[in-house]
């Protein structure tokens, strides 16, 4: 496991961290983490659920992927993070940062980071069959094939990689929970 320092931001308190990264990477362990620390937790993607259950929709990985990509489209590409800063009071996680958008408008916020979470493919696809939620792929080479669909160019649709990019520190999770706890706990 490996953690890679891009920006500087160890002189502010860390008010709000916000994760982006791979499916079964391990965002929702450092979310819980976090939570553990006294972060409260939003997600994005919750943004999304809310307007699917509203239509009568299932949460597939799917129609989140359409609903957030026709959202961005309709309310700008950071309307995402928009909506969900209008709930956050006091220090926060924010998962599930998918358009560099979002991680322009979150950056206008004190205190604010962006952790990149990431693992081999293989590693991530046993990781999301274990956990039993509709990915859509029932193969790793399908997993792979849905995980393109998130590295778009297009400005108002999910562009995980670039997201990547933009992020202060990418931890590489390969390893052990603890491992990753560890590495978390360096940025406290």
């Amino acid at each position: 496991m490996a953690v890679i320092k891009r920006g500087s931001n160890s002189s502010r308190p860390l008010t709000y961290i916000g994760l982006t990264g791979t499916n079964g990477a391990g965002k929702g362990e450092t979310a819980a983490f976090f939570m553990s620390k006294g972060y409260a937790y939003f997600s994005l993607s919750d943004v999304i659920r809310e307007k699917l259950r509203e239509e009568g929709l299932e949460a597939t990985r799917d129609n989140l992927i359409r609903k957030g990509n026709d959202l961005r489209r309709s309310g700008g590409p950071a309307i995402l993070a928009k909506l969900v800063m209008e709930k956050v009071a006091g220090k926060s996680v924010i998962d599930s940062i998918r358009n560099p958008h979002e991680v322009a408008f979150l950056r206008t916020k004190p205190g604010f980071i962006l952790l990149a979470i990431d693992a081999p493919p293989a590693l991530r696809f046993e990781r999301v069959r274990k956990r039993g939620r509709d990915e859509s792929a029932a193969t790793l080479e399908d997993f792979i094939r849905k995980e393109n669909e998130e590295n778009s160019s297009d400005p108002g649709a999910q562009q995980l990689r670039a997201c990547m990019n933009l992020a202060d520190r990418t931890i590489v999770n390969d390893g052990t929970l603890e491992k990753l706890r560890r590495r978390l706990e360096d940025l406290l």
